[in-house]
């Protein structure tokens, strides 16, 4: 499942119900990502999204995480619009039958979301605002994927 909110959310909750009535599944692998303060330099993230369009988009990803790690299921939930440090902006469970799978799907799946996904960062803090591109690191991660399917 893909969710886009604007709301705050539980982590905690969003595991307890991802992992309910699992019987054939022996690993659940998580991610929440959180807005940082950085320094105090931002008292505001704020993503900008198109509803639809960026579900489709992560959609299709987490389709090629299913298939390519033999995933029993997904749930990524991403924040929208102006989030405060401190809150979690990304959750992402992948449910697999064996613990590797699990970890390298989500692995797989972060690396995507930090660097491709349809999303436009902006902090804002005391200095004004600015716009947050990936970092060389994030397009780095996410191509490695694309190596390991070539070998």
């Amino acid at each position: 499942m893909i969710r886009l909110t604007y709301e705050a959310f539980d982590p905690g909750a969003l595991l307890s119900e991802f992992c309910r009535e699992r019987s054939e599944v022996g690993a659940v692998a998580t991610f929440t990502g959180l807005a940082r303060a950085e320094a105090g330099s931002t008292t505001i993230l704020e993503l900008e999204a198109y509803p639809g369009f960026t579900e489709a988009e992560i959609g299709k990803v987490a389709g090629r995480a299913r298939a390519r790690f033999g995933l029993n299921d997904v749930l990524i939930l991403h924040r929208a619009g102006r989030i405060a440090p401190g809150e979690a902006v990304v959750f992402v469970a992948t449910a697999a039958r064996h613990r590797r799978a699990a970890f390298e799907a989500c692995d797989f799946l972060m690396d995507y979301l930090k660097s491709k996904a349809p999303f436009w960062k902006k902090e804002h803090g005391p200095d004004g605002a600015r716009w947050v591109e990936p970092h060389a690191q994030d397009h780095a991660d996410l191509a490695r994927w694309e190596k390991e399917t070539t070998k």
